[in-house]
């Protein structure tokens, strides 16, 4: 019988009935530049997805748009077969165009396209988890979701995914698609500069659906702050471990998925979320966003 490791940072969370760690990888940077085409070195690649595993993540996050279709190739070479344990995350609504864009697909048809695409490129028969990407490349839009979700729901009831989520949503959004299916997460930009969620998060807890953050380093435009630069240097350590460690500690639902292409930065990642933060590195923290407390809110 498979057991979960203790070493990574964070422990581990239930997306419905399946057991994740908290720590997990994002595979997007697996892609070639720009997220489009393959990487430059495939077998760098894989070996980053297979490090992920042997550090213990079961907790992958992927989508059919990035490359397109490469990242979820990547993983299918790497680790098909798939442990038992592992877990892959996957979303739909929208694709790539040839000069680079998201255009959304979110329309019935789309929906039910985006899912079988990702079933065969990973080789499923079921996909644990899928989260509707709304807005688009610049953020949230306000708009009702009902078609889009209510095909992954018709999707879902034929056994085809396990679990929903959205992704890129407003609140508002959020509280529709709750309304509509029981969601297990919600992956929307959040890192130590960008807090607009902090209420969501707090909401989200309480009725133990995870929040997944992307960008959690600040993506393309890393973060930048004099305050986590001297919380850093304090510590002995780089900005970078301490943003994925305050986001650790900001509440027990939030799951990391930093992405890198580097098997050195991927060990890197995973020892800086275990760093430990005192009352005082988090409140020093804690004014970059603006936030009222990562803790107390």
């Amino acid at each position: 019988m498979s057991t979960f490791p203790t070493s990574l940072p964070g422990g581990t969370w239930t997306l419905g009935d399946l057991t994740v760690t908290r720590f997990g990888y994002g595979a997007m940077q697996l892609a070639g530049p720009a997220v489009m085409g393959p990487p430059a070195d495939p077998d760098g690649a894989l070996a980053v997805l297979r490090e992920a595993v042997e550090l213990g993540i079961t907790h992958i996050d992927t989508a059919e748009a990035y490359g397109p279709h490469v990242t979820n190739q990547l993983i299918r070479r790497a680790l098909h077969p798939y442990p038992d344990t592992l877990r892959i995350v996957t979303k739909v609504g929208a694709d790539r165009d040839q000069q680079g864009g998201w255009p959304p697909a979110r329309r019935p048809e789309d929906v039910r396209r985006a899912v079988h695409d990702n079933l065969r490129t990973l080789g499923l028969e079921t996909l644990d988890v899928v989260n509707l990407r709304l807005g688009d490349a610049q953020g949230p839009r306000p708009g009702s979701l009902a078609e889009p979700f209510e095909t992954l729901v018709r999707l879902q009831e034929q056994g085809l995914i396990r679990h929903l989520g959205v992704s890129n949503a407003t609140p508002e959004q959020v509280a529709e698609a709750r309304a509509i299916a029981p969601i297990v997460c919600v992956q929307n930009m959040y890192n130590l500069a960008h807090r607009q969620d902090d209420d969501l998060i707090d909401e989200l807890a309480g009725h133990h659906i995870a929040y997944v953050p992307f960008f959690p380093l600040g993506g393309f435009s890393p973060l930048q702050s004099s305050a986590l630069t001297a919380v850093a240097a304090r510590l002995d350590t780089t900005p970078m471990s301490v943003a994925l460690a305050w986001l650790l500690h900001r509440s027990p639902n939030i799951l990391l998925i930093p992405g890198t292409s580097s098997v050195a930065h991927l060990r890197e990642n995973v020892a800086g979320a275990g760093l430990p933060l005192s009352d005082g590195d988090l409140a020093d923290l804690d004014k970059i966003g603006g936030g009222a407390g990562p803790l107390g809110r």
